[in-house]
């Protein structure tokens, strides 16, 4: 079906009845779960990762040596939140042994989305400094854009940290940012032609031996199934290790509550 209203296609908010509720109890579990970790000394908070003052990640540790790191990043597309509303999205993945490194990143429009792939490289890099073992790599909507982005050959992630990521996990991701030249939100994003070419990890290409998981909630808007279907699609003819993932019953902003169930499907097939 040709699409007609662009905005409508990327606007998850107003397609789901009960987001406001989703958002509003969020700052409270975050808070809750960090207070958890924190009084067992297992929260470290606003790490710095860069000069710019959005540059900080919080890392929750779980009870044991922690069997790798997960860098989970988060959406808005670009432009919105910060890490301390998604803490508890930590839960099962801590609780399976790992730790967790949430960063913020500078948002558009004050910086643009090359800077805020670069950020997130700086935010991984700073990350793996502090856990040894294996890493993995998640995030959700933009940010699952920006953890596909860091699998593309041209990534400014070093190589010795990239030697240690043994998966991306990519939840409800953009991966092809020319549609976005259409949206009234590219005000904020200021991305021209070359741009949306350059940043999108579908029109790019993938390391050599990564492995992928793109994964999507069958209730969200169609565009972001597409998206996701897009990214298996193209990448696996290129000829990464890719899977795609998608959740029935489940919209833009309920896919990612089984990141606080260690037995879930979701963190089982992001450690696993």
């Amino acid at each position: 079906m040709r699409i007609t209203d662009w905005d409508d296609a990327y606007a998850n908010r107003d397609h789901v009845p009960d987001a406001d509720a989703i958002f509003a109890r969020w700052p409270a579990e975050a808070q809750a779960f960090r207070d958890r970790l924190g009084a067992d000394g297992r929260a470290r908070l606003d790490l710095s990762y860069g000069p710019a003052p959005r540059n900080r990640y919080d890392l929750f540790l779980p009870e044991a040596a922690a069997e790798g790191l997960v860098v989970w990043v988060h959406g808005g597309y670009w432009r919105a939140f910060d890490k301390s509303l998604w803490s508890h999205f930590a839960e099962g993945i801590v609780a399976a042994g790992w730790a967790v490194a949430m960063p913020s990143y500078s948002l558009a429009p004050t910086a643009p989305i090359p800077v805020i792939t670069r950020e997130i490289a700086a935010s991984i890099a700073a990350a793996a400094q502090e856990v040894p073992g294996p890493i993995r790599l998640t995030g959700h909507s933009a940010g699952g854009h920006l953890v596909s982005r860091v699998a593309c050959t041209d990534t400014t992630l070093p190589e010795q940290v990239l030697a240690r990521v043994a998966h991306i996990l990519s939840v409800s991701g953009v991966h092809d940012l020319r549609p976005l030249l259409r949206l009234a939100m590219n005000a904020d994003f200021k991305l021209d032609a070359a741009t949306a070419h350059a940043e999108s990890p579908a029109l790019l290409t993938p390391r050599d031996g990564v492995r992928v998981t793109a994964w999507v909630g069958g209730d969200e808007r169609p565009e972001f199934v597409r998206q996701t279907t897009l990214l298996a699609n193209v990448w696996t003819g290129m000829g990464a290790d890719m899977a795609q993932v998608i959740t029935p019953l489940r919209h833009h902003f309920d896919v990612i509550d089984d990141f606080r169930d260690p037995r879930s499907a979701l963190v089982q097939a992001l450690l696993g």
